[in-house]
């Protein structure tokens, strides 16, 4: 039996709180799922410093990568038997929903912004180079890896394959909205997926969804939108991730500047350096990050040591509004009076930006196009789902954008009084208009 086609003599589960059990069944994900690679994905948390937020916030990517890869297989149940399936796709998508995140590194986005990566780039090397996942997807066909790396590039011919992993209704979202929300204890992510599933159809490019559908959909879209701006936006989770910017940028200077660490850095090296290798990424997880930052505690710098004890034990930076726009002259001031009074603003003083653009529909030509969700209609003719929902079409192409700026209150407090640091705190507005809990914020 050649090897796309083997199937496990019993179906194994996987107990989920989100989707109940993830069924596999095919012999290439049960031995996927065994990789060094894929079960790295365990030491990577999903939704990276949030846990200093939300307490329950501690899955991983390995959580997340089963239920997009069940919610894909139960969209697939739904097509076989639909005209424009081709079901010889089966196995390129189950697999390419299961690996979709391979590449993300500790602490993800915060971490590839420090040192300029793309974790879509890591994950296609995952699949491209020499590792044990891409030996077991060249044993389902010579180039099936390169087929599983086009789709979780986008570049793969049949669309509807990537729209089913990569659009703005794909099972991705609907895993992460859901599984964020049980974990985080909030409800915001909570919509009908049952209801989804049911009246997604295929066409020839993309999933659309019957008419009667909308509805959910609508819900969908509006928790994304929530979720968004009140989890993935949480001015105290940015604040951590703030401090793990400043830390990385810290040890990397250093490093640059040739001091001294009580213990070489040594799976920073090469990030360090910008030349890095897959062998080096696949060996940095959170775990060994986790492991530096306690020992930097101890380490002689103060700036590195302060930011690695905050960040351990949760003394993160407080923040007020700020609008770039109308503030950069106060911004400027305060820049110089931390120096004045001897707080280094690049690690102490910083603007924080959010913004996301939580539906749009097709602009031709711009940056980042997003194919808009299409309702099916009775009569057979698609209706962008926007101009059929007046909820979707009020948030439609608009895009939210918070500042924050962020500082050591504690800091502030201990200087000696002075001019400058009334000036200070009559700039932050500290006693008017504070904004962030000490332990815990809504």
């Amino acid at each position: 039996m050649p090897y796309k086609d083997d199937q496990l003599h019993e179906e194994k589960v996987f107990k989920d709180p989100v989707h109940r059990y993830v069924h596999v069944q095919d012999r290439v994900i049960w031995d996927l799922i065994a990789t060094p690679e894929f079960q790295r994905l365990r030491r990577i948390k999903q939704l990276g410093t949030s846990y200093l937020t939300f307490h329950g916030a501690e899955h991983s990517r390995f959580n997340h990568s089963l239920g997009v890869y069940e919610i894909v297989r139960r969209i697939i149940g739904n097509f076989e038997n639909r005209d424009r399936w081709n079901n010889d796709e089966r196995l390129l998508c189950l697999c390419a929903a299961l690996l979709h995140d391979l590449g993300h590194g500790p602490f993800s986005h915060s971490f590839e912004k420090v040192f300029k990566l793309d974790h879509e780039h890591f994950t296609q090397q995952i699949i491209l180079g020499d590792t044990h996942i891409h030996t077991i997807l060249e044993q389902v066909g010579p180039g099936f890896s390169q087929k599983v790396a086009d789709v979780i590039d986008k570049t793969y011919e049949d669309k509807l394959v990537v729209s089913l992993i990569s659009s703005q209704i794909d099972a991705d979202r609907m895993d992460y909205l859901q599984r964020d929300a049980y974990f985080t204890g909030v409800s915001y992510g909570h919509f009908d997926m049952e209801r989804i599933l049911r009246v997604m159809r295929p066409i020839e490019d993309q999933v659309v969804v019957k008419s009667s559908g909308m509805h959910a959909v609508e819900d969908y879209i509006m928790s994304r939108y929530q979720m968004y701006w009140q989890v993935y936006f949480h001015p105290v989770t940015r604040s951590a991730e703030v401090i793990l910017s400043k830390i990385l940028h810290r040890a990397k200077y250093l490093y640059e500047h040739d001091y001294t660490f009580k213990l070489e850095p040594f799976h920073f090296i090469s990030f360090f350096n910008e030349n890095v290798g897959l062998s080096d990424y696949l060996k940095l997880d959170e775990s060994i990050v986790f492991y530096y930052f306690q020992l930097w505690q101890e380490e002689d710098d103060v700036i590195l040591s302060d930011l690695c004890e905050r960040f351990m034990n949760r003394r993160l930076f407080k923040y007020i509004e700020f609008n770039p726009n109308k503030q950069m002259n106060e911004w400027v001031e305060l820049y110089r009076l931390f120096r004045e009074t001897g707080i280094d603003p690049d690690y102490y003083l910083v603007v924080d930006s959010s913004s996301d653009l939580p539906y749009d529909f097709y602009r031709p030509g711009e940056e980042e196009e997003r194919l808009p969700i299409h309702l099916l209609m009775p009569d057979g003719n698609l209706k962008e789902l926007s101009r059929q929902s007046d909820i979707v079409e009020s948030i439609s192409g608009k895009k939210r954008t918070d500042h924050k700026l962020y500082f050591p209150k504690d800091v502030l407090r201990k200087l000696d009084d002075s001019a400058a640091k009334q000036r200070i705190m009559q700039l932050l507005h500290l006693e008017q208009h504070w904004k962030g809990a000490e332990n815990h914020a809504d």
